[in-house]
């Protein structure tokens, strides 16, 4: 992106969107190697135009102004194209690897590596093209690329629910920061069946902010909670255990032990089949 069209994008941000909350908080400082391998990532994808876009804390940052420390880099793309994205960097002296098909795969140089990403790891959201069409011009680590949109960070947050990593304060300040233009319609799209997984972080982003729930559609609330009631009036019984989804871990003891299903495993073994050339790749 040359000078003329940085001020252009630069000039539609301030037009288009309202200025996000004040921050004190700090932007991550990172070693010089690992600065330099994350810059060198991201201009060797934008030179080989590998459709990608930046998630984890500079998505973040660069929609709700919070700076939170990292370190790494999230790169999410579409899984047909990891094959050729590993080659790419595995050709320019990256050593790569796939440490799970369904949604991870990592670029190393040294001590630091990048993140690629698929999806979510139970595989129920996985990124295709609209998530990198939609994605937002921003500058990471100096270089002109592409953030996830707020719909897709929102929507790739929703199932980080474990003790070890919660990710609710992030989906509220994301609510938020982007409430008046947020794409309700996109956010129910992504979401799907899973819809009570938004409904659970609207019910805690009004608890958060109480003063700004009204902010949200009203069409949003009436479209989640006439569902809820809907189906606690007329209950699926035949609906499946889903508890592996959100944590496996914590909800072992229900399938190991109490003969429950598990849907994680079926996603899984779903996004194989559908992707085959990632058992290739690895």
């Amino acid at each position: 992106m040359d000078e003329a069209q940085e001020k252009r994008v630069a000039s539609r941000r301030e037009t288009d969107h309202p200025k996000l909350p004040v921050s004190s908080s700090e932007a991550p400082v990172f070693p010089a190697p690992q600065e330099e391998l994350f810059r060198d990532v991201l201009q060797l994808m934008n030179l080989k135009k590998m459709p990608y876009a930046v998630s984890g804390a500079f998505a973040l940052h660069e929609h709700t102004g919070i700076w939170r420390q990292t370190k790494d880099l999230d790169l999410f793309l579409a899984a047909s194209e990891v094959p050729a994205a590993l080659r790419l960097l595995e050709a320019a002296g990256f050593r790569c690897e796939v440490l799970d098909r369904v949604w991870l795969s990592k670029a190393w140089r040294g001590d630091y590596f990048v993140d690629l990403i698929t999806g979510m790891s139970n595989a129920v959201l996985q990124v295709d093209t609209s998530w990198i069409e939609r994605a937002t011009p921003a500058r990471v680590v100096g270089v002109w690329t592409r953030v996830l949109g707020p719909e897709e960070l929102i929507s790739s947050k929703i199932f980080v629910t474990r003790r070890e990593r919660f990710d609710g304060a992030d989906v509220a300040h994301l609510i938020y920061a982007t409430r008046d233009y947020l794409d309700w319609h996109r956010v129910f799209d992504l979401v799907g069946d899973h819809w009570e997984m938004l409904l659970w972080s609207l019910i805690f982003y009004r608890y958060v902010y109480p003063r700004h729930a009204n902010e949200v559609p009203r069409w949003v609330w009436h479209r989640l909670l006439e569902r809820f009631e809907r189906d606690l009036t007329d209950p699926k019984l035949a609906a499946p255990f889903r508890g592996s989804l959100l944590d496996e871990n914590m909800f072992a003891i229900d399938v190991k032990e109490w003969g429950l299903e598990n849907e994680i495993e079926r996603y899984r073994a779903e996004h194989r089949q559908r992707h085959p050339h990632l058992e290739e790749t690895a």
